[in-house]
């Protein structure tokens, strides 16, 4: 690709290249952006083969097979090359014409190339299998030694995975299962959902403990034995005969002021009539209030320290001294 950039002056090589990096960080995360910039580089540069490929492939993430069709056509007589021939192939299928798809995995092109765009086209040929409705020969045409080539291979696992897949659909189902194993072991990228078909396959059900909705999910799918969830839920859910934290303090602060009234009920027993004797005490008991005529409400001043309530002027005072 730099080698046909410095056929482009300076400055627009270098704004065709930008287009084309974001362009390639793009083709994954968000293909629509990826697009965008694809046709900014292809308005630049249209007779460049690199633009031509990249814009065929941001037009095929984002299923614009006749779009990309076009750009892989151009790129391919500019080029020479026949690299781009399955995933031509495959924008046939994406046309709905698999019939043209299948005769291009019979064209002389596929002799060239290498093993990896082999092994594509034969995965392309089998999903025109499928599509036409012929499951059996979709499987057929998966067989082959490259089934048994070593899990470092790059496409290993899409082939496995394309297999199992093909088995399961004509109701192998003990086979598919030994194959989606193999492409697990070979999707060392986590290219496929190998772990996921497994697992439908063996009847298991992942639970998102971080989900909301799993919380009233069975606790031997959230891996907590049944008896510890239990007990979690005796310890976590007061009964009825459980008292809440708060309600405990409140008891507490209940109690305490029971026992500050009876004591001021029992000075009053004893005889001590005056005001000054409710006055003291940072209790008022609500009868007593309301035979004085005093507050019963205490303000809290600094340092937690409880003011007894007072009648405003001088005539508390006054009270107080003459009870005395």
């Amino acid at each position: 690709m730099t080698q046909e950039l410095k056929s482009l002056p300076k400055t627009l090589a270098e704004d065709v290249a930008r287009n084309l990096v974001m362009v390639a960080r793009l083709l994954d995360d968000d293909p629509e952006r990826a697009y965008a910039y694809s046709r900014v580089a292809l308005r630049l540069a249209a007779r460049v083969s690199a633009v031509r490929e990249a814009a065929g492939f941001a037009s095929y993430v984002t299923e614009k097979y006749a779009e990309a069709l076009t750009e892989f056509r151009a790129a391919r007589r500019m080029s020479g090359s026949v690299e781009l021939w399955p995933v031509m192939a495959d924008c046939e299928r994406g046309l709905g014409r698999p019939e043209r798809a299948l005769a291009m995995a019979g064209a002389p092109e596929v002799r060239q190339l290498d093993r990896a765009g082999q092994v594509e086209m034969r995965l392309v040929a089998a999903g025109a299998r499928r599509d036409m409705g012929q499951p059996e020969a979709a499987v057929v045409t998966l067989q082959g030694p490259e089934l048994g080539a070593p899990s470092s291979q790059p496409w290993a696992a899409r082939l496995r995975y394309a297999y199992a897949d093909a088995l399961l659909e004509v109701g192998r189902e003990a086979e598919a299962r030994e194959w989606f194993a193999k492409a697990l072991e070979a999707d060392t990228a986590g290219a496929t959902d190998a772990s996921d078909r497994l697992a439908e396959l063996d009847g298991l059900e992942f639970v998102d403990a971080l989900d909301p909705e799993a919380e009233d999910a069975d606790p031997e799918l959230l891996g907590a034995e049944p008896d510890e969830a239990a007990r979690a839920r005796t310890d976590s859910e007061p009964g009825e005969d459980d008292a809440e934290p708060d309600v405990a303090v409140q008891r507490d602060t209940a109690d305490a002021d029971r026992t500050d009234t009876e004591a001021a009920g029992s000075a009053e027993a004893k005889g001590a009539a005056d005001p000054a004797v409710f006055l003291d005490s940072p209790f008022l008991e609500p009868g007593a209030a309301a035979a004085t005529g005093e507050d019963p409400v205490a303000d809290e001043g600094e340092g937690g320290d409880v003011q007894p309530a007072q009648d405003a002027g001088e005539s508390g005072d006054e009270a107080v001294d003459g009870g005395r």
